[in-house]
């Protein structure tokens, strides 16, 4: 015997499998086009972060950020705890691009990031306060 699905089912899975597949579409140009040239020392990372002047060190904790951010995705229990977080990296992103590089322009794509990310949490929000709960016990 085969399930009939509703229109309203069939839909969900539909947003469902097109929300999985964003997540992993940004988290991998996250992982593999700015996290993994932090990491090795691609010219255009170092260079950024020595016009920010805070230390190459920034470099490997962005990278580690964004790499755990993006593999966090990636993974069902952990998708909106690691939109949320990048959410908040691409507002730091953004705000050193225009209070330390002085770049407007070179906001836009981080806040445009961080809606993705807005978005990704605000539908994957059940997942995050199951895992809270799970955190802290409640």
């Amino acid at each position: 015997m085969t399930a009939i699905q509703t229109p309203a089912a069939a839909s969900a899975s539909t947003s469902t499998r097109v929300l999985w597949a964003l997540q992993v579409l940004v988290g991998l140009f996250l992982l593999v086009g700015s996290a993994i040239p932090k990491f090795v020392g691609q010219s255009d990372a170092v260079r950024v972060i020595a016009e920010i002047g805070w230390g190459q060190w920034l470099r490997y904790v962005t990278g580690f950020f964004e790499a755990a951010g993006a593999i966090g995705l990636m993974v069902p229990r952990l998708a909106g705890a690691a939109a949320t977080g990048l959410i908040a990296l691409m507002i730091g992103a953004a705000a050193v691009q225009v209070t330390v590089l002085g770049s407007v322009a070179g906001a836009a794509f981080p806040l445009v990031l961080g809606v993705l990310f807005a978005f990704v949490a605000r539908r994957r929000r059940a997942g995050t306060l199951a895992l809270l709960r799970v955190l802290f016990g409640r």
